[in-house]
């Protein structure tokens, strides 16, 4: 499977809300997972000072990634590929 990152804009946003994104995009992966698309979400990383987001998720398609933070009521401006390079 692929790695896609998505772009996220959360300036301003409260570490309570950004919790509760994050377990949106657990939670909807797992649904969507057992309807059976092969989706999820690996980490986020957030950078307060600025507001910028960037989630990482692992499936098939681009549009699975979208359609998955679409479903989860999530806002993004752009989900690309990407190298998820943690050691």
């Amino acid at each position: 499977m692929t790695v896609y990152m998505v772009e996220r804009d959360l300036k301003g946003i409260a570490m309570s809300d950004l919790a509760g994104a994050q377990k949106a995009a657990i939670a909807t992966a797992e649904a969507m997972r057992t309807e059976g698309v092969p989706v999820s979400y690996l980490h986020s990383s957030f950078v307060p000072g600025d507001g910028r987001c960037m989630c990482f998720f692992e499936g098939e398609s681009a549009d699975q990634v979208s359609a998955l933070n679409d479903r989860a009521g999530l806002p993004y401006h752009k989900v690309t590929e990407a190298l998820d390079l943690r050691p």
